[in-house]
């Protein structure tokens, strides 16, 4: 569980860093079969990011009995989201981003609220967690997060190449006064952040993948009012601490039907990414 520090640093800053909050062991058996998976990798789409680089990633809505429910539904990660929420959470999406070697484009400036908000989520009492499947550097393009910027409240946002960003002018004025984080992340650690937090990251030169497992949360009580693009609260079946390690490699892979995979979702998509 979170200290009461790292609530208040959360509330105060916008995000906590959990470091390895999952072994090498763990996150070894998440990114083998991540980048050995033909179905995450037939199902995944690209987002140009309006400065020549493009980012790769694969969505999906319900976590399944698979590797990637292994981590979503885990209480090292949904108690700590509860403690956040001060409500009982539910899984909102998670998403797999693969930003490669030498070719990972980079996101624009944006709150996850920023788009969320269009799906009918009255509140911004949600969460992401950020899971580092390859080590995060400044140089491959990790996460850069702008700290206390979630107390801006909701910003408006638009179209950045294929992205959707915050308005650029709004975003200068708070650079201009806040701190910009760069999350340098090993493997397994974890960053657990605001819908309204301003992040960004570049696009990756580097010899070395960034991907990164991100799982979002949304709280029972703040259940969308409107049919969205993500599900209205669906109960969420934690798993132990040590599911990952007693996982069972020959499950098949569960929640297949909640990728975004036609070629009209992936044209109309408003999708947050890292």
């Amino acid at each position: 569980m979170l200290t009461q520090a790292e609530v208040d640093f959360y509330l105060t800053k916008g995000y906590v860093f959990v470091p390895s909050l999952f072994s090498s062991v763990e996150i070894d058996r998440l990114r083998s079969a991540a980048k050995s998976d033909q179905e995450l990798d037939v199902h995944a789409f690209d987002r140009n990011d309006g400065e020549g680089g493009s980012v790769r990633l694969s969505l999906w809505n319900h976590p399944g009995d698979d590797i990637y429910g292994t981590f979503s539904r885990n209480r090292r990660v949904v108690d700590r989201v509860e403690q956040l929420l001060g409500d009982e959470p539910y899984h909102y999406h998670s998403k797999m981003i693969m930003k490669e070697a030498r070719t990972g484009g980079a996101w624009a400036w944006h709150q996850d609220y920023g788009y969320w908000y269009e799906n009918g989520v009255l509140y911004p009492n949600l969460c992401s967690v950020f899971i580092a499947v390859d080590p995060a550097t400044k140089e491959n393009g990790c996460l850069q997060v702008l700290e206390g910027s979630h107390q801006l409240g909701r910003v408006t946002h638009l179209h950045v190449g294929e992205q959707t960003g915050a308005d650029p002018e709004r975003v200068a004025a708070a650079t201009a006064i806040l701190r910009t984080v760069y999350c340098d992340m090993a493997p397994g650690d974890a960053l657990f952040f605001h819908p309204n937090l301003l992040h960004r990251s570049d696009q990756n030169h580097s010899e070395h993948d960034r991907w990164a497992l991100i799982c979002c949360y949304n709280a029972r009580s703040n259940s969308p009012y409107k049919e969205g693009r993500h599900p209205a609260y669906t109960p969420l079946v934690r798993l132990a601490p040590g599911a990952v390690l007693a996982f069972d490699p020959t499950l098949t892979r569960g929640g297949t039907d909640s990728f975004v995979s036609n070629a009209r979702d992936r044209a109309t998509q408003t999708i947050s990414g890292r």
